[in-house]
């Protein structure tokens, strides 16, 4: 062995003894006579010590010489720190060397290798596995680490049993974009990477598998930001024999039993809501339940006072700000021109301050009265120092709007803290969305989700009405984790093919052996899956997934480490049986 201890393990109790590290060199401090070397590895740093008079002349000039990254083997006594660092685990110790190795040195690295670098995101990712030797980097990928093999104890302790499913699937026309793989064995055919390894999982649901899992590599061609990678991560899941209720009791243990174990906290009891009460009053699918500002309808305090703008729009909504009444017009007018910038799209914003003395100053004084305004704060419940914001127009875009005002609040009066999690299940969603551009109905999660009985004859009168057997579970704002009870028979899932506008022939062709496999005795069953690398940036209180993942691509989809995606030779195209034309190649 190069070492008998890591670079974070010696404490004061192991004084005197004789030791052996490797690592790599943090820094040097050289005076002359006297020079340290703190030496790191993933365990934490040791410092070494080198003196004149009791370190041989060779031995200084070799510590002398010593660079930032450069990998040595100390060999040493362990000695009491004269002056002790708090701040280090190993802070009441220093290695007396007594030998020192070069075993390899290193070219000055681009950036610095401390938790405050110096080094920009694509810099960082070029040398990616510099940025994973930083503290803050390898934390979160322990971290990872952790939650992954408390998912692996959670579910074996339920009598799940984990299944790889194949990568080397076939492309369906439903969902994001596929990532194809062109097959040489079978010219002009082509594999697909799977987004989900949804229709293998219920096909081992009809193999009686009844309790199956995996933490699984998917892929998706789309458009990326700060929370997608075209490479991602879940824990997927799936049950036989089970009714929604018993699929949310499940991974609402495993939810906890990931906040108990991991970051120590005891989750409270998740909330349930349903898709219409989130849109009606948070005006998004996944509402940050971390604070309150709850949408409230003022059609009928707010119309018919002469302001054309609210006469004439669908909707008129606003959210209380508790405490924001002291906000400046300055800070106000920032306020609207948020609300008007192209990615939010309002027209504008009316505001109403609730004064301390009774009285309220508003955007629209000319068109309401003072006892309009208090009709409209006994309605949203808004008290002397509150602040009331408004938007109007159409009711899907406006309560998408609000939704955007609502968390830049929210964030602004520092109500969105990293240290709460607010856990939600939101159930009942629409089995299908109308696309304007296809101009045809689309499933909203995917098409063998199972509707709910009861609206099954809404299919062919009023599809848009039909609710499914669908749940998301949202943590602070974030889809975490999203499945549905799935279809177990093949009339209805020919039924439901029919709707998304597949013929018959379509249909056989590309879920054929689905349908078929229903024939052989499917039991009816239903699953979930996690966003992991999600999952793990909620538990980080991180924003981006990026730092969860070893070797991330960067927001135009390629990893600037490696050099991917990039061209292959003329050579391997022939054999693959693709042409490529020369303006392409270009």
């Amino acid at each position: 062995m190069l070492r008998t201890h890591t670079c974070g393990e010696l404490r004061i109790q192991d004084v005197h003894q004789k030791v052996t590290l490797s690592g790599w060199v943090q820094r040097v401090r050289n005076k002359g006579g006297l020079i340290w070397v703190d030496l790191r590895d993933r365990y934490g740093v040791t410092q070494l010590i080198f003196e004149e008079g009791s370190s041989d002349k060779s031995l200084l000039e070799k510590a002398a010489s010593l660079g930032r990254e450069f990998v040595v083997q100390a060999k040493g006594t362990v000695l009491e720190r004269t002056s002790k660092n708090d701040k280090m685990s190993t802070g009441d110790i220093e290695i007396k060397v007594d030998s020192l190795e070069i075993l390899n040195p290193s070219k000055v690295p681009p950036f610095i290798i401390e938790d405050e670098t110096d080094g920009g995101d694509e810099l960082r990712m070029k040398y990616r596995y510099l940025d994973l030797r930083r503290n803050v980097v390898r934390e979160k990928l322990q971290l990872r680490h952790r939650m992954m093999q408390e998912t692996r104890k959670y579910m074996d302790g339920q009598d799940f049993i984990e299944v790889e499913t194949p990568v080397l699937i076939k492309s369906t026309p439903e969902g994001a974009r596929d990532f194809v793989v062109p097959s040489r064995v079978n010219p002009g055919e082509f594999y697909a990477l799977p987004q989900s390894p949804q229709t293998f999982k219920q096909l081992l649901m009809v193999s009686g598998f009844d309790r199956y899992f995996q933490i699984v590599k998917c892929f998706r061609d789309e458009d990326l930001r700060a929370d997608r990678q075209p490479e991602f991560t879940q824990i997927d899941c799936e049950m036989s024999f089970v009714s929604q209720e018993d699929i949310l009791n499940t991974f609402e243990g495993l939810t906890k039993h990931l906040f108990a174990n991991v970051k120590g906290v005891q989750l409270e009891e998740v909330k349930r809501m349903t898709y219409a009460e989130a849109m009606s009053g948070y005006g998004n699918d996944k509402p940050d339940l971390r604070f309150d500002m709850k949408f409230v309808e003022l059609n009928d305090v707010a119309q018919g006072k002469g302001f054309s703008i609210f006469d004439q729009a669908e909707l008129v909504v606003g959210i209380c700000a508790k405490g924001a009444g002291e906000y400046t017009r300055k800070q106000l007018d920032e306020l609207t021109n948020w609300v008007k910038r192209p990615q939010i799209g309002a027209k504008g914003l009316v505001y109403v301050k609730c004064n301390e003395d009774g009285t309220f100053k508003s955007t629209v004084d000319k068109f309401y009265s003072n006892e309009d305004l208090i009709a409209w704060a006994e309605k949203m419940g808004a008290e002397a120092g509150d602040l009331i914001l408004v938007l109007s127009g159409d009711a899907k875009s406006t309560r998408k709007q609000l939704s955007e005002l609502r968390l830049k609040m929210g964030e602004e009066l520092g109500l969105r803290d990293r240290n709460v999690f607010k856990p939600l299940w939101v159930v009942d969603f629409p089995l299908l969305e109308w696309d304007e551009e296809t101009n045809r109905f689309h499933a909203m999660h995917h098409p063998f989700t199972s509707p709910k009985k009861e609206d099954i004859p809404l299919l062919e009168t009023d599809p848009g009405s039909v609710r499914a057997n669908a749940y998301d579970l949202v943590i602070n704002g974030v889809e975490i984790g999203g499945g549905s009870i799935r279809i177990h028979d093949r009339t209805t899932q020919q039924l439901m093919f029919k709707h998304l506008g597949f013929s018959e022939a379509e249909a056989q062709k590309q879920f054929g052996f689905l349908m078929e496999a229903f024939e052989f005795g499917a039991p009816p069953h239903g699953g979930i899956a996690f966003g992991f690398d999600r999952l793990c940036a909620i538990f980080g209180g991180s924003d981006s997934i990026r730092d969860y993942i070893a070797f991330p691509k960067n927001n135009s989809g390629r990893d600037v480490m490696i050099d991917s995606p990039s061209t292959i030779s003329d050579e391997q195209l022939t054999e693959l049986s693709i042409k490529v034309s020369l303006s392409e190649k270009k």
